[in-house]
């Protein structure tokens, strides 16, 4: 029997609100409406006022049986939401080191910071599942991310190298233009170039751009990380750019040696959570900039400075001063901007560092108008990116 518009908006209100008083709303549920009341009842139960008490119990199969039965109720967008507020809420992690656990868990992006998290306390008996798990996102993040980044920054480079001899496919027809406009000639409406500019390509072994990621690594940047060392090994192994990646939290590691390596080899390598001390790291990247005017450096942080504030502004002000072109980004995640230093990032506006977060799909156009020396301010109001200022 289909149910009436009313009686679904009762039944959504009931799998809301829960057991106990809520019953009194007079609606019943079906056996699969029940199904997903119990899995939501595991994990949202209101134990403060009794209503709902929740939890999966301390055993794995339970966890196990558990993970199964939020797959068939809900689709995988929502199975995500909810193993992650799981994690949270209910303290799984430990958990999460029993293989028959991570085989039935829902991998994602928040899973794979957890397991990186966790790495050092894996037992030997997880360690095969952590990795599979950790390599299917990666896998699912390649195909998704690694072609349109490589298409955007080498588009960039090419178009960023002046070509005084073009083909007729090569020419940029705006620069043309301004560069004849003095030899418009009204009587025919028309001009007459003596001067033609292209895009080409520049065949030399060295870098057209040195990169350098300054990764903050604690602990609430955890999915911008993984993100971050993904788009590292991509650019990493296009030849026209010199990549660099160096991550942070109270110490610094450069792992830029590590970028040619299996992408899972190099998320392994992080070490996330900790304090942040942005002065110190940007002041080792720094001493690895040699040709500022060709460089671009991506600081990845919520700006929240544990070291030395003033002298990380000072820092970052001679960057900016030497030629560096100087990227804040406040998250690079789905979820957009999380907490963050409001006054550290209009600070940071106010030096003419442009300071926003981006999703993972905006970040290749990013670097391709930031290669060609574009206005990302134009550029974020197109996405619908809010600047900080």
């Amino acid at each position: 029997m289909s149910t009436t518009p009313t009686e679904q908006h009762e039944k959504r209100w009931r799998l809301i609100l829960g057991g106990g008083e809520a019953d009194g709303i007079g609606c019943s549920l079906s056996a699969i409406e029940q199904g997903m009341d119990n899995c939501l009842a595991a994990v949202y139960g209101d134990e403060a006022n009794g209503s709902r008490r929740g939890g999966l119990g301390s055993s794995a199969p339970n966890v196990t049986r558990w993970l199964g039965d939020i797959r068939q109720y809900f689709p995988s967008s929502v199975v995500r939401v909810i193993q992650q507020d799981a994690i949270e809420r209910l303290g799984l992690r430990q958990l999460l080191l029993e293989p028959e656990v991570l085989e039935a868990v829902e991998a994602d992006i928040h899973l794979v910071a957890t397991l990186i998290s966790l790495k050092d306390v894996i037992p030997a008996k997880t360690k095969a599942s952590a990795r599979q798990v950790v390599n299917k996102v990666v896998e699912d993040l390649l195909r998704r991310l690694e072609q349109p980044m490589q298409q955007a920054i080498k588009g960039a480079l090419n178009r960023a190298v002046r070509n005084r001899r073009p083909r007729l496919q090569e020419m940029d027809w705006n620069r043309t233009i301004r560069a004849n406009i003095k030899n418009y000639l009204p009587d025919y409406n028309t001009i007459v170039p003596d001067k033609l500019i292209g895009y080409g390509r520049k065949h030399k072994r060295a870098a057209l751009k040195d990169v350098v990621l300054c990764i903050d690594q604690s602990g609430s940047m955890a999915p911008s990380v993984v993100y971050s060392s993904i788009f590292a090994a991509v650019m990493a192994s296009i030849p026209a750019l010199s990549t660099k990646m160096v991550v942070f939290d109270t110490s610094i590691v450069d792992l830029t040696d590590e970028l040619h390596d299996d992408p899972v080899d190099l998320l392994f390598g992080l070490q996330l959570g900790g304090g942040t001390d942005i002065n110190r790291a940007l002041g080792y990247c720094q001493g690895l900039i040699s040709r500022p005017d060709d460089t671009i450096l991506i600081l990845i942080s919520d700006l929240y400075e544990g070291g030395n504030s003033k002298e990380m502004l000072k820092r970052t002000a001679q960057l900016v001063d030497s030629g560096v072109q100087v990227i804040a980004l406040l998250a690079l995640s789905d979820e957009g901007a999380p907490f963050y230093d409001h006054d550290m990032a209009a600070k940071y506006a106010a030096l003419g560092v442009p300071t926003f977060a981006c999703t993972p799909d905006q970040f290749p156009e990013l670097m391709a108008h930031t290669l060609m020396k574009q206005d990302l301010g134009q550029w974020a109001a197109k996405e619908g990116i809010v600047l900080s200022t």
